[in-house]
């Protein structure tokens, strides 16, 4: 079973995604202009801009959600696997992967703002949605929704379980079966009050970890400024194959850098259309916007930091895969949450293990948050108008299987499934959002054009010359009406 699960994984992702990856972004950044660049100050404004409403979340707590899925294991775990078959230069490749995906993620958040649709008293939307309204491919988002349902629900859920239960056992010595007996319980009260409650938590939990988490790099950073140079240098000459050391496993750099990269902040994969789409906002662009940023957050700022923690203390191994191993600093450890446990405690005796395990806790935990409401978003797009709440409890019973399993099975097993999720909505998203370049394009021109005329942007898909909003067509259509009444009036 484990080789067919390995050999899927290597199908999955092949030379093939991280081309598409990459050329993607560099496709989108091109055709918007560099967007990710050239609004860097309206990502921030926009963050604070709006308020939740009965049907909808506030713009900073849909920012919050999607960074609660893409701020995970990833950050901490993903990252020093990136190194240890990567190098130092995979590290460079993240960075470069992160500021394409910012248009990636523009460009698919737009979307979903654009083509969501009011289910009961919620916003719902996505990917399936957009592909559906968008590219009027039913089957395709059919494919896709089913994709998505079982990917967070099944697949993903057991790295970020496996992680956590890691953590503690090495941090306290807790035993992984009362960690995956307690995570279930605690998410199980969380996702069984509904979307407020989910992202109620992710806005009071994001922010606190993610500053917590920097202030400590900064701390090791600080202690250890002397190497600071020479482990820059390092990052940017393995990256292009002139270090002695590394400069044979440039590829392998590229590879690891984008594959962690994508697996970390999940730019074009989708994951952030659902958050997105349950926006509270008067443009989709400004959603675009504010999730453009969240990837700079997540890869920017929180990877980094686990990066330069890890090299800035040398705690690490570099083995690539098939190869006789480069750099043993470590041996005996396997790549993982334990380099940077390593690395806090060389500067912070006694901190560095119990400080990383529950970082990663507070990482994990609010992805898998996300991730029950993506997978429960995909379920009710499935279900079309019927009402089916027995599926969305079997769902929450799956969901919370799969994190007991995944606390107390092994780490490559689950770190495996999780790639082959990650990867196979990565190929069908990045493809879906190619195909609605033009539409996105046309919003953006939309907004840029009422900005320059000093307005706050406010969507109307007839005069940008988009089909299929529906939601956004009735909403423009009753603001006209409210407006000619007080005309009126």
């Amino acid at each position: 079973m484990e080789g067919v699960i390995n050999w899927l994984v290597d199908q999955v992702w092949g030379t093939g995604l991280v081309v598409f990856a990459l050329g993607a972004g560099l496709f989108f950044s091109i055709m918007t202009r560099f967007v990710q660049i050239r609004y860097v100050k309206d990502m921030i404004l926009l963050l604070f801009e709006g308020k939740s409403s009965e049907n909808g979340i506030s713009s900073f707590q849909a920012f919050c959600l999607a960074l609660s899925g893409r701020v995970g294991v990833g950050n901490i775990a993903g990252v020093a696997t990136a190194i240890a078959y990567g190098g130092p230069g995979a590290v460079f490749w993240m960075w470069v992967m992160a500021l394409l995906g910012g248009a990636s993620a523009f460009i698919e958040s737009t979307l979903a703002q654009v083509f969501k649709s009011k289910v009961g008293n919620e916003y719902r939307g996505g990917t399936p949605y957009f592909i559906e309204k968008g590219l009027k491919l039913k089957w395709f988002a059919v494919i896709m929704a089913v994709v998505v349902t079982i990917s967070y629900g099944f697949l993903t859920p057991g790295v970020q379980a496996n992680n956590i239960a890691a953590g503690m056992e090495n941090a306290f010595g807790l035993n992984k079966t009362v960690t995956g007996i307690f995570l279930v319980v605690l998410l199980g009260v969380i996702i069984f009050g509904g979307l407020k409650r989910i992202a109620s938590v992710s806005q009071t939990v994001v922010p606190f970890m993610a500053v917590g988490y920097v202030v400590v790099t900064f701390i090791v950073l600080g202690l250890n400024y002397d190497k600071v140079p020479g482990m820059l240098s390092l990052i940017f000459t393995s990256a292009f194959g002139s270090n002695q050391i590394f400069g044979g496993i440039v590829g392998t750099a590229i590879a690891w850098g984008v594959r962690r990269a994508i697996f970390s902040n999940v730019a074009g994969c989708g994951e952030a259309t659902y958050s997105s789409a349950a926006a509270e906002v008067s443009h989709p662009a400004k959603q675009g916007l504010v999730q453009a940023f969240s990837v700079y957050i997540d890869t920017i700022l929180v990877c980094t930091a686990t990066a330069l923690m890890i090299l800035v203390t040398g705690m690490y191994n570099v083995t690539p895969e098939g190869r006789d191993p480069i750099v043993q600093t470590l041996p005996s450890i396997e790549a993982g949450p334990a380099y940077t446990q390593m690395a806090v405690e060389t500067v912070l005796p006694g901190f560095g293990p119990g400080f990383v395990s529950i970082a990663i806790f507070f990482f994990a935990f609010t992805t898998l948050m996300a991730y029950y409401y993506i997978a429960e978003t995909t379920l009710v797009y499935l279900s079309g108008k019927r009402e089916l709440p027995w599926l969305k409890t079997t769902l929450k019973v799956v969901m919370l299987l799969m994190i007991f399993i995944g606390s107390v099975k092994s780490a490559s097993m689950m770190w495996a499934l999780g790639d082959i999720g990650f990867g196979s909505m990565a190929w069908l998203s990045l493809f879906a959002i190619l195909l609605l370049t033009k539409p996105t394009l046309k919003v953006l021109k939309d907004y840029e054009t009422q900005k320059k005329a000093g307005k706050d942007p406010v969507f109307d898909p007839i005069q940008a010359g988009i089909s299929g909003a529906d939601f956004w067509e009735e909403k423009s259509r009753q603001a006209r009406i409210a407006k000619e009444k007080s005309t009126t009036g």
